[in-house]
């Protein structure tokens, strides 16, 4: 799997800043940050990824089936 462009970084305060594209895309604190920083030790770039996109709203929607034949993107 490609990487999907997501990134993060741990603050001072335990707080976890998600970058997509080197843009700030969401803020994860308390307990889902300690979560996603459990998934992030284990080392599985491409679950890491998947994840990060969850925790950001950008993922699929469900259209993705339908837009594949629309003239525009052919």
């Amino acid at each position: 799997m490609a990487d999907l462009g997501f990134s993060w970084e741990i603050r001072k305060n335990g707080d976890v800043v998600i970058l997509h594209r080197g843009k700030r895309a969401t803020t994860l604190r308390g307990g889902k940050a300690s979560d996603f920083l459990d998934l992030a030790e284990s080392g599985d770039g491409d679950a890491v990824q998947q994840e990060l996109a969850r925790l950001t709203g950008n993922y699929k929607r469900g259209n993705e089936r339908h837009a594949k034949g629309h003239p525009r993107n052919a």
